[in-house]
């Protein structure tokens, strides 16, 4: 399957849309929560007359309800956009919540003798039941629809340049023992410094690093990515994992999530040529019997 020829272009367009789909879905939450603070506050008033202790108590009944409603729908829509699962308990606050809303709204009209009213008072408690269920379910598939634009199988995937060990040739060998034991010794000392080398090399011979916006990367080069750039003082964020590798914002989490997840690497001890070269005319002066150990 091919991807997108332009994801950059895909996931600036589902954030635009997720931040249209959030501005009008809280907007007929909010207004429909003020429609039904007149009708809480004349059901929890009874008759009270105005500006009486019972009149003004009256008007926190609904702020009460509908503050802990929002703060949960809130909370729902970051926790969704980063695919992160809530508890039972926030699901079971939430429709408590709505339904106190709904029976203080319709207690009185179901109480009459028409269904006009019963309907007027049903509709706005309604409208923000359903508005909170399908805020939550949008912004999660949002979220995987940027990530699927992201992480869409390419055509050509990135290859890495095969690493070859270095060998130290400056002093020649004086017996065959003794240059396969120093040869080795340089081999085994110089394979991280030449590994670092040829692998930055790599990554930036393409001019840069790759943005999401390229046709040419998926999830697992950006993690190959983040694990080259990654020190044992890196302290791996979402922020840090989009810097290093340019990624999108939804992608950079479960990036972030899957570095921590694994050990965090050593620190390397690098061993120059020039140390290298010395070892080395130690070991052929001694066995030529110039140095005496």
């Amino acid at each position: 399957m091919n991807p997108h020829p332009n994801l950059a272009i895909v996931v600036e367009t589902v954030e635009r849309i997720r931040r249209q789909v959030d501005a009008l879905l809280w907007t007929g939450i909010v207004l429909g929560l003020l429609f039904t603070m007149i009708n809480v506050h004349d059901f929890a008033a009874v008759g009270a007359p105005a500006f009486t202790l019972v009149w003004w108590a009256a008007w926190l009944l609904d702020p009460m309800v509908s503050l802990v409603l929002i703060a949960i729908l809130r909370a729902e829509q970051i926790t969704a956009r980063h695919q992160v699962a809530v508890g039972p308990w926030v699901r079971r606050a939430k429709w408590a919540t709505l339904a106190a809303t709904y029976a203080m709204n319709t207690w009185t009209a179901w109480a009459g003798n028409s269904w006009g009213p019963v309907l007027l008072h049903s509709v706005p408690p309604l409208v923000v039941f359903l508005a909170a269920e399908a805020l939550t379910d949008l912004n999660d598939k949002l979220t995987q629809a940027s990530l699927n634009a992201c992480t869409a199988p390419t055509s050509a995937p990135f290859t890495d340049t095969p690493v070859t060990p270095f060998m130290n040739t400056a002093t020649p060998p004086v017996n065959d023992s003794s240059s396969t034991a120093t040869n080795t010794t340089a081999a085994v000392h110089e394979h991280p410094a030449r590994t670092v080398h040829e692998h930055t090399r790599s990554t930036r011979s393409a001019g840069g690093r790759q943005k999401c916006g390229t046709a040419r990367i998926s999830f697992d080069d950006y993690l190959t990515t983040a694990r080259r750039e990654r020190t044992p003082d890196t302290v791996v964020t979402p922020a840090w994992v989009r810097e290093v590798t340019d990624c999108s914002r939804g992608l950079s989490s479960r990036l972030a999530a899957t570095l921590l997840s694994e050990p965090a690497p050593h620190p390397i001890a690098f061993t120059t040529p020039a140390v290298n070269g010395a070892r080395a005319e130690l070991v052929n002066a001694t066995a030529t019997g110039e140095v005496r150990s």
